[in-house]
């Protein structure tokens, strides 16, 4: 490949680059004016950035896991089996195999999903998996989602509703 064949190359995939990052910038009238005005509405609706972050930005708003009633409450039913994942940003909780010292062959894996952030019985689905294991090692996993998980469901739900009850209490005094 010449050198002016690779020049040509680069300058096309460059000039392409640089054509491609323009686009329109919008109707005029639904701009305001003044650039302050301009760039609080364009932070507002995510599509600026800071260099070294605004100060005004989410005062008062936490966005770690401890804030969250929902999740703390499902860490603390869930305390007593070892955690496989635990993805927040996800919203998903899932519990390694736990066996009983009674049962040998028989092993229980707990996953909770989040659909919400808010205090409610749809805000998350919890299903519990049964391994069962013979002698030779065969393993049968089913999924006995029903009382079980109900029950969990109501201790996580209630767990929460005390946390949210108590953080609004405490931002009360």
């Amino acid at each position: 490949m010449s050198k002016y064949l690779r020049i040509s190359i680069v300058l096309s995939i460059t000039s392409l680059l640089i054509l491609s990052a323009c686009k329109n910038a919008g109707d005029a009238r639904k701009r305001p004016p003044n650039v302050k005005d301009r760039v609080q509405k364009n932070i507002e609706e995510g599509r600026g950035f800071t260099l070294m972050g605004s100060a005004k930005k989410n005062i008062g708003e936490f966005d770690f896991a401890s804030s969250n009633e929902l999740w703390r409450a499902s860490l603390d039913t869930l305390d007593f089996m070892p955690l496989a994942l635990a993805n927040y940003s996800g919203g998903v909780i899932v519990t390694d195999w736990y066996s009983d010292s009674d049962i040998n062959n028989e092993s229980v894996k707990i996953s909770v999903r989040f659909l919400s952030n808010q205090v409610r019985a749809d805000a998350l689905v919890v299903k519990v998996f049964y391994k069962n294991c013979s002698v030779q090692q065969t393993c049968k996993i089913t999924d006995r989602s029903s009382v079980l998980s109900e029950e969990l469901t109501k201790k996580i739900l209630n767990k929460a509703a005390f946390y949210a009850k108590e953080n609004k209490s405490k931002k009360k005094n």
